[in-house]
């Protein structure tokens, strides 16, 4: 017998607010068809001044529970990957796990920026090898819009609000690569490029600060670093860019997004996008594609999807699972 952790539900949540990119224009000086060009982006969802992180990844997380036909009382273990959270502490997954009645278990929050979902997802999986938690919740929430300068252009247009849920769960499979559940993780670092994607603040500066980008540099990075860790998880699997049905990235920008692929040799009619509705939403974003993937029909039982993903650090990687 071989363990494995299988995705038993999923499910997402956006603020209610949309902010199309005709509403930036008079905000900032930029217009629609500069966003669209360089980003993909054509609106994205921001929190009301009442919601926080922990809310909506809670609604998130119901949404996956309703899905999975669980309870909060079935789960284990809930971890949050945010950037965003409410408060220096506790966690924002300790605030979640309250407001949706789980009051067993633990909880805590992993930040790998952007990453955070992947290295959250590979945590939960080898808790579940290892025997620690039959059942996860892996949520990845975020309010991006709290820490844009909006006197920066090439950044405040990209990011937005929302978050995603999964819920994994151990069971018993046969040690082949048909099994469905996680099949590979691939995790990375460097923090040799922390100057080119960060926040100028935070607890220990006495700042909240604002996001800061070099958008050239990042774009260089992402494509070749994603497409290599996307590899490396296949290899660790023993498939190829052939068997994959969808890949399911960080959804950051279109951009990016068409360069890996292109450097994985797949057609983007097998890959996931959303960051047109949602723009970039950080650790939420393949949460959430996965979520309206799964919505639209596309990803179906059975198929093999890679997520990857990478974010300020810089931090990276990449997870294979059957679905």
């Amino acid at each position: 017998m071989t363990l494995r952790a299988q995705v038993r539900g999923v499910g997402h949540y956006l603020p209610e607010r949309i902010v199309e990119n005709t509403e930036l224009e008079g905000w900032v000086d930029t217009s629609d068809e500069w966003i669209r060009t360089r980003s993909g982006i054509e609106r994205r969802h921001f929190a009301a001044e009442s919601e926080h992180t922990s809310d909506l990844a809670a609604k998130a997380a119901e949404a996956a529970l309703t899905d999975a036909g669980l309870k909060a009382t079935d789960i284990d273990a809930l971890i949050v990957a945010t950037s965003t959270a409410d408060l220096t502490f506790p966690s924002a997954a300790t605030m979640v796990q309250a407001k949706i009645g789980m009051q067993q278990g633990f909880a805590f929050d992993i930040q790998a920026v952007c990453a955070g979902f992947v290295f959250a997802l590979s945590t939960a999986n080898a808790m579940i090898l290892s025997g620690q938690a039959k059942r996860v919740l892996v949520i990845g929430a975020e309010t991006f819009s709290r820490i844009m300068d909006w006197n920066d252009r090439t950044t405040c247009v990209l990011f937005g609000d929302g978050a995603g849920a999964l819920v994994l769960e151990a069971a018993e499979g046969t040690g082949t690569t048909d099994d469905r559940g996680i099949l590979a993780s691939d995790l990375h670092s460097d923090g040799t490029y922390r100057d080119i994607l960060y926040v100028d603040g935070g607890v220990s500066t006495q700042n909240t600060g604002y996001l800061r980008m070099q958008g050239k540099e990042v774009f260089r990075h992402a494509v070749e670093k994603l497409a290599a860790t996307a590899h490396s998880a296949l290899e660790k699997a023993g498939l190829g860019p052939d068997d994959v049905d969808w890949i399911v990235p960080h959804q950051a920008n279109l951009r990016i997004i068409k360069a890996t692929a292109q450097r994985m040799g797949l057609d983007m009619d097998r890959v996931v996008v959303t960051v047109q509705d949602h723009g970039n939403t950080s650790a939420a974003s393949i949460p959430l594609a996965l979520s309206v993937g799964k919505q639209r029909g596309q990803i179906k039982p059975g198929d093999l999807l890679v997520t990857e993903a990478i974010g300020g650090g810089l931090a990276w990687g990449s997870v294979l699972l059957r679905w």
